[in-house]
């Protein structure tokens, strides 16, 4: 088995080394031991009522068979791509597209039959690994869609272009789903501000953020930023994903109450914008430290459930927020704009 991107090992807790405006989250020895006897480990059957809410430390295959089946409405697959890759102690090695399209076959089918007959399923990939994806998808799936964001960090290459993209394959199980457009609506600064006959704006308004009109959502996304350390949601997990960015998964594709699973939870995206959004959740990981990461996590969303680059049931370009003032209610509530071709 090759390990998931979770090969973390957390430092002591050096905040006092970060800069005052450094806000990754690191636990300290006594947060460790206490988040630690909150962790399920399962070796047997579970019912439902038994992992939701939790965090399973455990290897996806050993926990797999374990699962409660015919309940999760939204899986969310963010597995290790296929590259070499160090996090800490452990690695993840390169292997041949057909040995990865194996590998990603084995870890999808012991998952199946957790999903209900609406679910929605999202699998994560870079360009490289997603001939592979697709292969599988398509064998238990029917393929929705192929969603590519750009993830601004990245090396540049003198021979190549520079990769900033990754992509995340939209499938469901069946023809019944749950895909909510307007709640994933997007704002979009007005370059050519039409107005009526009575000269009041035409399907925008005007705001502190300038002329902005409401969008529907498309399959390339531009407006993600990767965590850094100034962001509330940082941690030290190597490829962290952005709340922002699987918060526009969960407003998709699922409704309040409904069962959201991740088995490659890493330091707890999933989990945390699940809880922030009202979802039930539960999730895997096999890396202990991580998984006491996303505890610590959960905790603090309870006491900060806000989403950075989302509010007003809107996603704002970038991290900006909605303005204030008396315009600032209006945006839910702007009809959509189809953009022209």
């Amino acid at each position: 088995m090759q390990p998931t991107p979770a090969g973390f090992t957390a430092k002591p807790n050096t905040r006092k080394h970060f800069s005052h405006r450094n806000k990754t989250i690191v636990l300290s020895a006594e947060e460790k031991g206490e988040f630690r006897r909150q962790l399920l480990f399962l070796n047997s059957p579970q019912s439902l009522e038994a992992v939701s809410g939790s965090i399973i430390n455990q290897e996806l295959e050993e926990a797999a068979p374990f699962l409660p089946s015919g309940c999760v409405n939204l899986l969310i697959m963010d597995p290790p791509y296929n590259l070499n890759k160090t996090y800490n102690k452990s690695s993840f090695r390169r292997m041949s597209l057909h040995d990865y399209e194996m590998t990603l076959e084995k870890w999808l089918t012991s998952l199946i039959h957790t999903l209900a007959p609406d679910a929605t399923v999202y699998i994560c990939g870079d360009w490289q690994s997603s001939p592979a994806v697709y292969n599988v998808a398509s064998r238990h799936l029917k393929i929705r869609n192929r969603i590519t964001w750009e993830r601004e960090k990245g090396r540049g290459a003198k021979n190549n272009w520079k990769n900033c993209s990754e992509d995340i394959w939209f499938c469901t199980l069946s023809g019944n789903h749950t895909f909510h457009a307007d709640r994933v609506k997007l704002t979009r600064k007005v370059i050519a501000p039409y107005r009526d006959t009575s000269g009041f704006p035409r399907d925008w308004v005007e705001s502190g953020a300038g002329k902005i009109r409401l969008t529907y959502p498309s399959n390339l996304w531009s407006d993600i930023s990767i965590p850094f350390w100034s962001m509330a949601e940082n941690t030290e997990h190597p490829t962290q994903k952005p709340e922002k960015l699987i918060a526009k998964l969960i407003l998709a594709s699922s409704n309040e109450n409904d069962v959201v699973f991740d088995p490659f939870l890493g330091s707890g995206t999933t989990a945390v914008v699940s809880a922030k959004l009202q979802r039930r959740f539960f999730g895997i990981e096999k890396e202990r430290d991580y998984c006491c990461v996303a505890l610590k996590r959960l905790e603090l969303a309870k006491k900060n459930p806000t989403i950075q680059g989302y509010g007003k049931g809107v996603f704002w370009e970038r991290n900006t927020l909605p303005p204030s003032g008396n315009n600032a209610s209006t945006f839910s509530t702007l009809p959509l704009v189809a953009e022209k071709k």
